[in-house]
């Protein structure tokens, strides 16, 4: 669950000219910035999930080299914007897995949401395809703003949308070889407010840092985020930026449980306009 990276781009304060600060008093009109920072994120896993509702729920603990088996897609993109002291952060991520268990023999069970009622003895092979996608909008405002020193409050929503497709097949002699498939899904939205910091170090190295909370039982329990990243311009349009990334939730209702923690190294190239 988890190729990904991070809001690891370049901060939108450093545009050409901006890092002078007689040429921003003479200048009085707005400033314009954007950046676009597709990434990578090499994350692990940990936390418990239901897979459909009132499943049993599953404790999962994967490495990045484990989650990289089970993915099929992943896609990560960061947009950052700016006008005059108005700011905007936009994170998007989407993430389709495959993950198969099998187990046997077991004792007799029953799985109603699957129609299946397994004999004691069974074996029992499942597959799970899970398809995530998670945005994080945020609008602010930059309370200190220096050519030594930015920092941003921010606020808004986090989004999440979970789908299962579920494929259990059972073999024994009483029942010979039994499929059921069973597909579900579930959302929620949290609120989220935040921090961000950004650091200039030299002409072209900086420090950046971004942090925020939310959830507070509105969609999910609790969730949280953080990443601080190092960030070199390569060129006036182009800059890289590596760090690390966790992306926490506890989610648990209407049946459903998804309460998992994603952390890993991020590597992010970002495109300034």
């Amino acid at each position: 669950m988890s190729l990904c990276g991070q809001q690891a781009a370049y901060a939108s304060d450093a545009i050409p000219g901006e890092s002078k600060e007689p040429a921003r008093v003479m200048d009085a009109s707005p400033t314009w910035a954007l950046q676009i920072t597709p990434y990578m994120w090499a994350a692990g896993l940990k936390g418990d999930i239901s897979p459909f509702r009132r499943a049993p729920t599953i404790g999962v603990e994967k490495s990045f080299s484990d989650v990289m088996d089970d993915l099929n897609f992943g896609g990560f993109v960061n947009i950052w914007g700016r006008y005059d002291r108005f700011v905007f952060s936009g994170d998007v991520m989407y993430v389709d897995t495959s993950d198969g268990h099998g187990s046997g023999p077991l004792s007799a069970m029953q799985i109603p949401s699957l129609g299946i009622v397994i004999p004691p003895g069974a074996s029992v092979d499942a597959k799970v395809d899970t398809k995530q996608f998670m945005a994080t909008l945020q609008g602010g405002y930059r309370l200190i703003d220096t050519p030594q020193f930015t920092f941003d409050a921010l606020g808004g929503i986090r989004f999440w949308h979970i789908s299962n497709d579920v494929t259990v097949t059972a073999s024994h002699p009483a029942i010979g070889n039994r499929s059921a498939s069973h597909g579900e899904s579930f959302s929620w939205a949290d609120p989220v407010v935040g921090l961000r910091a950004f650091l200039p170090v030299t002409e072209k190295l900086s420090l950046q840092a971004q942090a925020d909370i939310g959830g507070f039982g509105a969609g999910s329990d609790f969730t949280w985020s953080a990443f601080t990243t190092v960030n070199y311009i390569v060129t006036d349009r182009l800059s890289v930026s590596a760090g690390y990334k966790a992306l926490d939730v506890d989610y648990d209702r209407g049946g459903h449980v998804y309460d998992t923690r994603l952390s890993g190294p991020i590597l992010g190239a970002t495109w300034r306009f």
